[in-house]
């Protein structure tokens, strides 16, 4: 009888063991998948980062286009004054 306990004993000791040890590995499988996530965010923000630097960069460019532009007419409006004035 005393043999049968220990065995039993023994078996249900494996048994706790092995469930513990799922539970575990659960545990990875669940903090793997959460860190894939984590990787898949991480990757996503930064293609959303690189677009609006390309966007805010765009917009620079735009920018001293048209300052450039504007500029130059306001030489060119000047200089038209300033030969209408000469001539007159």
């Amino acid at each position: 009888m005393d043999q049968a306990q220990v065995m039993k004993k023994e078996r249900e000791d494996w048994m706790r063991l092995y469930h513990k040890t799922l539970k575990e590995i659960k545990a990875m499988i669940d903090v793997q998948r959460i860190m894939k996530d984590m990787k898949k965010i991480a990757e996503e923000t930064n293609t959303t980062v690189m677009e609006i630097k390309g966007t805010i960069l765009m917009t620079s460019i735009n920018n001293q286009t048209t300052n450039a532009m504007n500029i130059t007419q306001i030489v060119e409006d000047l200089r038209y004054l300033v030969q209408s004035d000469i001539n007159e």
